[in-house]
């Protein structure tokens, strides 16, 4: 989807990206001595000479982000939990971006990194599931001087705290794959391991993602159990403060669910509202207006076979129209057999 047919898909930074359920068990960054009960929180790190503020650019609402790159295949998943119970962090945004094969980041044009301003490759965004997990589908970064091969990721849990942080590859199984497609990967193998790189010189245990093919051989899967500050198994999200004065948007129940499912919400003042339903690829699959609504609870029904709606993740948003203005926020739900 092009940038201009995204302008009306989630005006607000509520939107929760689509993300698969394939479960899958703990990482081989799962800590030994767990604290909590099972989660330590993820170290912080800095955000590196290359980020960009992606938070009011829908564009970057996006599973896919390798627009014109080239390079092996990564698929991302990260799960998000939260340290005071170590369960998932649902509706929590979650950023990414690195370098490409051969070290350079989009966005900027640097001596160091020249030629770059104006290009987006590499970055994206999306909000977490029922189970906390995103996945993103990228390529293997390079490497740089000075910094091991690694992919910055930032996760926003409330509009006052983002957890901000990096992770890294096992050594063996990152020069491996740096030698097996050493066409792609001219500049050879990574001459540094993560002890030498300055930042995760103080120890990066929960840092360190799994790496390992699919049974596509020229596909990888990568995943990293995060932990952050909060509690898990509820909605953590950023919901601007001036729609709790007009409304609420619940989760829908069931969730998961098969065939029919309740959207509710609460109006503090009579309005209109519109309920749109984007499927993964940011595509408006359907609309429900209801006008003239009285202040008190209702709810919207989900009929997917009605609707002619496959077994899959989606976002709905709600738009509240009162004599306030215009207030919207957004949920995922997951549509299973």
């Amino acid at each position: 989807m092009g940038k201009n047919n995204r302008r009306d898909f989630i005006k607000t930074t509520g939107l929760i990206g689509a993300v698969s359920l394939i479960p899958f068990g703990k990482n081989m960054a799962q800590p030994e001595d767990e604290e909590n009960g099972d989660c330590v929180l993820i170290p912080t790190e800095t955000a590196g000479p290359f980020p960009l503020d992606l938070t009011t650019n829908n564009f970057y609402y996006r599973q896919d982000v390798r627009e014109d790159r080239v390079g092996v295949q990564l698929n991302l998943k990260l799960r998000i939990i939260g340290n005071s119970n170590c369960e998932p962090m649902q509706n929590v945004r979650v950023n990414i971006w690195h370098c490409d094969k051969d070290g350079n980041y989009s966005g900027y044009n640097l001596p160091n990194n020249p030629g770059q301003a104006g290009k987006t490759y590499l970055r994206g965004y999306q909000y977490t599931d029922v189970n906390g997990e995103v996945e993103f589908v990228t390529i293997f970064p390079g490497w740089y001087n000075r910094r091991v091969c690694h992919i910055h990721f930032q996760v926003y849990v409330s509009s006052s705290y983002a957890a901000i942080s990096q992770l890294t590859f096992d050594i063996e199984s990152k020069q491996t794959l740096y030698t097996e497609h050493k066409d792609i990967y001219t500049k050879g193998v990574d001459p540094l391991t993560p002890s030498q790189d300055g930042i995760f010189a103080d120890g990066y245990e929960y840092q360190v993602a799994t790496l390992k093919l699919e049974s596509n051989p020229d596909i990888y899967e990568s995943f990293l159990e995060v932990t952050v500050k909060g509690e898990g198994t509820s909605s953590n999200g950023h919901i601007e403060k001036q729609n709790a004065h007009n409304f609420k948007l619940g989760q829908n129940s069931p969730n998961p669910y098969n065939g029919h499912t309740k959207i509710p919400f609460t109006l503090a003042l009579a309005a209109d509202v519109t309920l749109d339903l984007f499927d993964i690829a940011g595509r408006k699959v359907n609309t429900i207006q209801r006008n003239a609504l009285p202040a008190g609870e209702h709810y919207l029904l989900i009929d997917n076979n009605e609707m002619n709606l496959p077994v899959a993740n989606y976002v709905y948003q709600l738009s509240v129209h009162n004599k306030n203005g215009v207030f919207v926020d957004s949920k995922l739900m997951t549509a299973v057999k």
